[in-house]
């Protein structure tokens, strides 16, 4: 996973396929990672992730333009 880049880190499986959702209409690839602990799913985070030369342009849509 070398040429993936996380963006940005969420609590929510939701709004993580939110965000992705809105780099995919931007023309971005990207991708969930599920980072939390499998037994109660209390701890841990969704992560999700792009290709390294679009990170910048993800991290100001996610910025900018998403909003929960």
């Amino acid at each position: 996973m070398g040429k993936w880049q996380t963006v940005t880190t969420i609590e929510s499986p939701v709004r993580a396929e939110i965000i992705k959702g809105v780099l995919e209409q931007h023309g971005i690839m990207a991708m969930v990672i599920n980072k939390k602990e499998s037994v109660y799913h209390i701890h841990g985070h969704y992560e999700i992730l792009v290709l390294r030369d679009q990170a910048l342009q993800a991290a100001n849509i996610i910025k900018n333009e998403i909003t929960f």
